[in-house]
């Protein structure tokens, strides 16, 4: 069959039918008509049902061309009631040289509707439709506005088919052309806000004049019309059209129940929500653990509640700084999102979220642990009356009462502030303004800032972790080993995220790739099929690092792969938005310009699991993606094409079990990647 038709019919559908009131009386165009969505159907019955589907297609396109047309119309004018309509009549309406009031006809979209008076284009259209002359630009008396509104609100056939026809006939001879259907096409896009360039409306166009001039006149009568969309109604409204129609509304019905706004908030976020609360209630529980236990301690006495609030808070930040690597394992996160159930309950794709979270998280126990210490311990402690401190807390300090200055230069302190200097430096450098090097910034920012500096400046934890362990060993006022608990929070994250790295040098060292094509895309997009090391294997939507020596031997940077899992290689898709981009851009550039033979070494780490590997447990997918963020797509097209052709290949009359029945694709139009 004709895929590219019926690619355009489907299309055409979802122009004439882009308002939510548009129906389809069957399943088969309700599928294949999706708002926007380039339906593909896989499986061994495509060629049947897409034959069925272009059959249906063929009559009801007619049918909606014409009745869904003008349903969208009203429904996107908002036609009110005639009272409401006569009151803005009455606001706008002046009396010219006649004795009667009239309004200017630039006035109709407001006197009929919101919507129209929002849309200039469609009023215009619909009032030279209603007017049904060349002289229609001239003003409206009120008699003439009640019956242009007594016209729209009748729904009969007669009625929407007569003004569906004039708004296409814009000669008013009582003929529609080509170009009439083409116009009708860019307006309706234009008033639903759809991208349709005029070549495809010529496409549209020409779809439509050969599915109803079969005389071959180069134009539509009115006559012909009629007999055509009566022709479609009748087969629409067949006997056995509706009880298949009916069965399958009812089968809808049984199996899409609408859902409260309470049920979708819970299905989209109770993963999120769980562990969000969990460690709400870790942070909370340890807060108040150790603020019950040092509200306890003699130094309440001489720092009062400042004491408790600064140490409830040390404990949070000891859980925090273990916590916070664990998002950034990626090697264990993709390990671990293998076990279904577990991928069921912890919302993996979320794990930069949870490290962001972690983050804020960390800030607020700074402040709370450092500010309390900074602004009321200290001074509470140099400043107390010497009897008191004797008795409570002099043990602490060698028996002698501290200045505020001697406090500030002691291990604990100088690591503490240490720490907070560098985290101040790789949270603010993380954000988004410096880390995307954002035109709001300062020139002189924007010189010192951008990716490279949030990689570089990132690093600098391990100075953080090293401090963090110095600071935790220097207690104040804590003599027990037992007590100085911070390395018991942080050991098992460390060390799992040390060998991470380990694991990741030793293996990215082992995946020296040579470029076997490099090709330059327009939009400046880099395209590169690499080499397969041996051993590697991966699923459709996963993603890997890329490190090219030549420019850093520190940068990696992530990039979905695009090849499929059954393919002999691995290829990328780059698009210049940063400085590592750019430059790798420029060096591919060169050698395929230049026709050199070398092309610049590469090294890969991966794979690493996404989002967009859980495909495979969904019987329909709407993938959605614009300009390079189709990437992840080409490599699932690319999967389930493979398990299509296996399905065919076994002869096989169903689809084998987790392949995708339906789906739907919306992105960037004529894209060269897909």
């Amino acid at each position: 069959m004709d895929h590219g038709y019926m690619k355009s019919k489907t299309s055409l559908f979802s122009l004439l039918n882009s308002s939510p009131s548009s129906s389809f009386s069957s399943s088969c165009t309700a599928e294949n008509a999706t708002n926007s969505l380039t339906p593909v159907r896989t499986g061994s019955k495509f060629s049947h049902e897409a034959r069925q589907c272009r059959h249906v297609a063929e009559n009801e396109a007619i049918q909606n061309m014409g009745m869904g047309f003008i349903n969208d119309i009203v429904g996107h004018g908002e036609i009110m009631k005639w009272k409401d309509v006569e009151k803005r009549f009455d606001q706008v309406a002046w009396t010219g040289n006649d004795p009667e009031p009239v309004v200017t006809w630039s006035e109709f979209g407001f006197c009929i509707g919101i919507g129209m008076q929002s849309s200039p284009e469609l009023a215009r259209e619909l009032l030279r439709a209603l007017r049904g002359c060349k002289e229609w630009k001239s003003d409206i008396t009120k008699t003439e506005l009640h019956n242009f509104w007594s016209r729209m609100n009748d729904d009969s056939f007669n009625s929407r088919m007569r003004m569906f026809f004039d708004m296409c006939n814009r000669n008013m001879d009582g003929r529609i052309t080509e170009t009439d259907i083409k116009q009708t096409i860019l307006l309706t896009a234009s008033i639903n806000k759809l991208s349709v360039t005029r070549d495809e409306a010529e496409d549209y166009a020409a779809l439509i004049m050969e599915s109803v001039d079969n005389k071959n006149k180069g134009y539509i009568e009115i006559s012909e019309m009629e007999v055509l969309f009566k022709t479609s109604l009748s087969k629409a409204n067949s006997p056995m059209k509706q009880g298949s129609t009916q069965k399958q509304s009812e089968e809808c019905e049984e199996e899409e129940e609408p859902m409260t706004k309470a049920e979708v908030l819970f299905r989209t976020y109770w993963r999120r929500g769980w562990v969000v609360v969990v460690w709400l209630v870790g942070c909370f529980g340890l807060f108040g653990w150790k603020f019950d236990q040092y509200r306890k301690r003699s130094g309440f006495e001489v720092m009062g509640y400042c004491l408790p609030t600064a140490k409830g808070a040390a404990e949070t930040l000891k859980l925090n700084m273990a916590l916070i690597l664990l998002p950034v394992c990626r090697n264990t996160i993709t390990w671990l999102r293998k076990d279904p159930r577990l991928n069921y309950v912890i919302p993996f794709n979320d794990n930069i979220n949870f490290h962001k979270l972690i983050a804020g998280g960390i800030v607020v126990g700074v402040i709370l642990h450092g500010g309390t210490h900074l602004t009321c311990d200290f001074p509470r402690i140099s400043d107390s009356d010497k009897s008191i401190f004797r008795q409570t807390i002099a043990a602490g300090f060698g028996y002698h009462q501290p200045t505020y200055m001697e406090i500030l230069a002691t291990t604990e302190v100088a690591s503490g502030i240490g720490m907070v200097i560098l985290m101040a430096i790789a949270f603010s450098l993380a954000t988004k303004w410096p880390r995307r090097r954002s035109p709001v910034l300062p020139l002189s920012l924007r010189r010192v800032t951008g990716y490279n500096t949030f990689w570089y400046s990132h690093h600098l934890f391990v100075f953080v972790y090293v401090l963090l362990i110095v600071h935790s060993m220097f207690l104040f006022l804590t003599d027990k080993w037992i007590e100085k608990t911070t390395w018991m929070y942080i050991a098992f994250p460390v060390l799992l995220y040390a060998g991470e790295r380990i694991f990741r040098a030793i293996r990215s060292g082992s995946y020296q790739v040579d470029v076997m094509k490099a090709s330059l895309y327009p939009g400046k997009v880099l395209y590169l099929k690499i080499q397969k090391p041996e051993g590697f294997k991966y699923r459709s939507g996963m993603y890997i690092f890329i490190q090219c020596p030549q420019i850093s031997t520190f940068q990696w940077h992530p990039f979905s792969l695009t090849s499929g899992p059954q393919d002999e290689y691995l290829s990328v898709h780059i698009r210049t938005l940063g400085d590592w981009s750019y430059q790798i851009y420029d060096l591919f550039q060169e050698a395929v310009l230049s026709g050199l033979q070398g092309c610049p070494k590469l090294y890969i780490d991966g794979p690493y699991g996404s989002s967009c590997q859980d495909h495979v447990k969904y019987d329909i997918l709407v993938l959605i993606g614009l300009g390079i963020g189709a990437t992840p797509f080409i490599s699932i097209l690319k999967d389930i094409a493979n398990g299509v052709h296996t399905s065919q290949s076994d002869n096989r009359m169903q689809l084998k079990k987790g392949s995708i029945k339906s789906l739907f694709i919306l992105g960037y139009k004529r894209t060269k990647l897909l």
